[in-house]
């Protein structure tokens, strides 16, 4: 059974593949179908940009699919950079441009004032046309530098108070079990079954 993760984010599908380890499926990713063309992010939520996702990658390569769209927002910032986490310093930029822009942000916020939250909705779609879609979160704080060496993204920032250690401080397999998109996934998988009867 293929299941189409509709990222080309390495990072991102290495998290899939080891959250649906265990799973009779084989994972692909759009880097399989270059045909696809590019898929603008234009949502005005992350389910907006999930479902987007989901419904384009289904109906070009009518396998089951399932997309993602996440991100990181500050309380502080009143929810950014929220959809536009991935280029908050613009649209090419890369992890440490969009991290010195939110350091840059919060400069002498005190930090019972840098609440965070990342956020992950997951919407599968079936090459028949159905939807569903699933959410998760993960609470924490934005610190005033770079943490650790796993992960991407904000996740050298982001302090999970429970550790007192950062995502990017944070072993992967440890991660995947309190991540927004782990929690999102965990959700997904026990609804599954009623999709897919065969996984």
């Amino acid at each position: 059974m293929d299941i189409v993760i509709a990222t080309s984010n390495q990072n991102k599908l290495k998290e899939f593949k080891a959250l649906l380890k265990g799973c009779a499926v084989t994972i692909l990713s759009l880097k399989d179908f270059p045909r696809i063309p590019p898929i603008v992010e234009d949502g005005k939520s992350f389910y907006e940009n999930a479902l987007k996702k989901a419904t384009t990658v289904v109906h070009h390569t009518g396998k089951f699919t399932i997309a993602d769209d996440s991100g990181l927002e500050v309380e502080y910032l009143g929810g950014k950079p929220g959809v536009y986490s991935s280029r908050f310093a613009g649209e090419d930029a890369n992890d440490e441009e969009n991290n010195a822009r939110l350091l840059k942000e919060l400069q002498d916020v005190p930090f019972d004032k840098r609440g965070a939250c990342f956020k992950c909705v997951l919407v599968m779609a079936k090459p028949e046309g159905e939807t569903a879609f699933v959410e998760g979160e993960c609470k924490g704080i934005i610190i005033d530098e770079l943490r650790g060496h796993y992960g991407f993204g904000y996740d050298p920032l982001f302090l999970v108070p429970e550790y007192d250690k950062t995502f990017s401080e944070i072993k992967p397999e440890e991660k995947n079990k309190i991540s927004h998109r782990a929690k999102a996934l965990q959700k997904l998988l026990k609804l599954l079954p009623d999709y897919l009867p065969e996984v």
